[in-house]
Parts: structure tokens; sequence; C-alpha cells
């Protein structure tokens, strides 16, 4: 066999050696994935783990003897106001001293002056019908005087009627009636000269003038707007439901967003009034405060118009139990934590319901711990935990803890 012969046989062993090793390597693969494909994948199957329990807020509850502020709004109105109208006709001369918008003035001090001319001359005129009757009353008591001598005289006996003629005295009632006449017109004219000045009918405070110095007035017409100083009326609304805990003579304290920071004023619960309000129906209370434009004391000013926050202060009477609102279920269910640190649930008798704050009657006993924050679904027998003092971990939800 020649040399070239001999190289060309080896190379077709090694060709076929090559294609042999790339078949088997390639049944092998399909053998391997033939198998990977038909074992099914063994996962190990563990429980899964405890869900964490939730982190609640508690609140250990107090019984002691305790009643609710009750808090409202109310706006402040006056106790007594008036338009200052003239009794008189005549023209408006002037008003008096200090008669100014915001001024106070005194009880009876002159507030507005009407021209009194024609009035003095009213009231001369009506002296002088006086005197003409008095003169005219004299002169007939005398004339019946002279009558009565006559008769005595004259020696006869006449009818009762026929007596009262001779004597005179129709024309004496008719001078008496006549006097008494004159009198009450110059007493009237003495009234309007008097009523001519126009007084403060109490201590007030001057809202407005009405009508100009020179105006000719009637009689009605309104001449200054005045408000009483000495005591202003909040009217407050609160809901029905509160009126137990209330009386009359009761402490109110009165704030406003519009005064400095702490400032108040107290006030009187001085009735309860028998209609409701007319938008939301709620019960509507009457507080009395005193020297309300502070002119007597420091303090704030009440404003007419003005709505203030009121702070009705209640008596105590019984032992209650104060929760924050938020842990009142609907139901009127409250959740506690036993020793366990397990959710217990019961139903309570409510004493008062705030917006903020309720009192519990009965239901719960002192030192049990009552949840207020942290669950959403609660479950009886749930286990939770209870934050700590100086614990930042925000109380969460029950399917936020799981």
């Amino acid at each position: 066999m020649t040399p070239s012969r001999s190289y060309a046989f080896s190379q077709q062993g090694r060709i076929g050696f090559g294609a042999l090793a790339a078949l088997l390597v390639f049944a092998g693969g399909l053998a391997l994935a033939w198998w990977i494909v038909s074992q099914p994948p063994r996962v190990e199957r563990r429980p899964p783990p405890p869900p964490t329990p939730p982190v609640v807020d508690v609140i250990t509850t107090e019984q002691q003897v305790q009643s609710p502020t009750l808090n409202g709004f109310g706006r402040v109105e006056a106790e007594k106001s008036t338009e200052l109208a003239s009794r008189v006709a005549g023209q408006l001369e002037r008003f008096g001293d200090g008669v100014l918008p915001g001024r106070v003035v005194e009880q009876g001090v002159p507030v507005a002056y009407i021209d009194q001319a024609d009035l003095r001359l009213a009231l001369e005129d009506a002296e002088a019908q006086l005197a003409n009757a008095q003169a005219q009353l004299a002169l007939e008591q005398a004339e019946q005087q002279r009558a009565r001598s006559e008769y005595e005289s004259f020696g006869r006996q006449l009818s009762a009627e026929r007596r009262a003629l001779v004597l005179r005295e129709p024309q004496l009632r008719q001078a008496q009636a006549q006097l008494t006449q004159a009198r009450v017109v110059r007493d009237q004219a003495a009234l309007n000269l008097e009523r001519a000045t126009l007084t403060a009918p109490w201590r007030a405070m001057v809202q407005e003038r009405l009508v100009g110095a020179g105006s000719l007035l009637s009689q009605g017409t309104a001449v200054v707007s005045l408000v009483g100083v000495e005591q202003f009326w909040v009217r407050a609304s609160l809901p029905g439901e509160t009126l137990d805990w209330l009386s009359p003579g009761g402490s109110v304290t009165l704030t406003s967003q519009g005064w400095p920071e702490g400032a108040s004023r107290e006030g009187t619960l001085l009735s309860i009034l028998p209609n409701l309000e007319e938008n939301g129906l709620q019960a509507q209370l009457l507080i009395a405060v005193d020297d309300p434009l502070a002119l007597n004391q420091d303090g704030p000013a009440l404003r007419l118009g003005d709505v203030l926050r009121v702070a009705f202060h209640t008596t105590a009477e019984e032992p209650l139990i104060a929760l924050p609102s938020a842990a009142l279920r609907p139901g009127e269910q409250v959740w506690w934590v036993d020793e366990d640190n397990r959710l217990q649930s019961t139903q309570v008798t409510l004493a008062y319901r705030g917006q903020e704050e309720v009192l519990i009657r009965s239901g719960l006993e002192p030192g049990q711990r009552v949840v207020t924050a942290g669950l959403a679904q609660p479950r009886e027998g749930q286990e939770v935990r209870i934050r700590q003092r100086g614990d930042n971990t925000p109380a969460q939800d029950e399917g936020a803890a799981q």
C-alpha cells in the first residue's frame, strides 16, 4: 500500500469516529432532557410562619367622679337694644355731647335735643287756659254762694232737682271739669317740652345716628340706635341628648380665634330655649356675659354677631370611665386586652358621647387595657402586641401585620 493511500484511509477512520462520538453526545443530551422534563419538581413543603400579632395602642381604664365639658359654638347678640325715637314732632336741634358711634352714654344723659320754641309756646298757652279755668271756677263758686243765700232767705222747700238748679250745681260741675281739662292740657304741654330732650334709657353704646341735625321729626321718628353694655347674650347650639347635663346657672367659658392666645371670657347659662335651631334641629341655649365690652375689666371684648366657641362646665355626679372616642366601636362595643395579650370584646353603656371623648357608665372595670388604635378586623381571642412607652412602631391593622 502506497503512503498516499494509507494516509487517506487513516483520515476516513478519524471522521467516522468523531461522527459516532457526536451522535452519542447528542443522544445522551436528548435522554437527559427527557428525564428532566418527565420528572416533577420536588418542592419541600413547609408550614407557613405564624402571622405577626398586630401592634395596638391601649389605655388603662380609671373610674372616677367626672362629667363632660360640652363644646359648641354660639353667636353674640344684644341683651337689649333700641332705636330711640322722638315722642314729639319738631326739628332736631343737635345731638348730645359725645353721642358718637362707638361711644358709651350713661343712663339719663341727654342724647338729642329737639327745638323747644313751639313747645314752650304751647306750654304758655296751656298755662293761660289753666289760669282762666281757675278764675271761672272761682266766679262760679261765688255765684253758687249768692244763690244759696237767696234760696235760704226765700224760705220754701223745693224738690232736689229744682234745688240743684237754683243753687247752680251744674254750672259749678262744668267749671270744675273745665279746670281739670285745662290742667291736663297744661301737664301734657309740660311733658312734651320735657320730651324734647331725648335721654338714654340705660347705660348704652351708640351704634348709629339715624338722622342728622336739622331734620324735621314727626312723632315716632327714630333718632339714634343704642345697645346696652351691661350684658350681652350668646345664643349657642348643642345636641339635644346633652341637655341632661345642663341646668341654668352653670358656668360657661367662651373663646375666639380672633382673641389673643389663652384669652377667654366667663359667662352663665341663662336658659334653655324651647325652640330648636332651624337648620340643624339642635337645642338652643342662652348664655349671659356681664360687661361684654370689657369696660370695667381686662379681657377681650365681645362684638355683636361674632361667633364664639363655648364650653359648658357640667357638674360631676357619678363615677364614670373616660375613653377616647376612637376606642368605641359600632354598636357601643369596646375591645380590651387580657392578661395573655389576647383581644376580648364587651358592650358598654354610655353616659356621654362626644367627638373626642366618651364616658362609660357600665361594661368596663377599672384597670382594664382598652384598645384605642391598631385594629381593622379584630377577632375574639386574637393575639396582639402592646406598644410600649418609647416604642415608635406604628400601630397597624390586622391585614398589614399578616
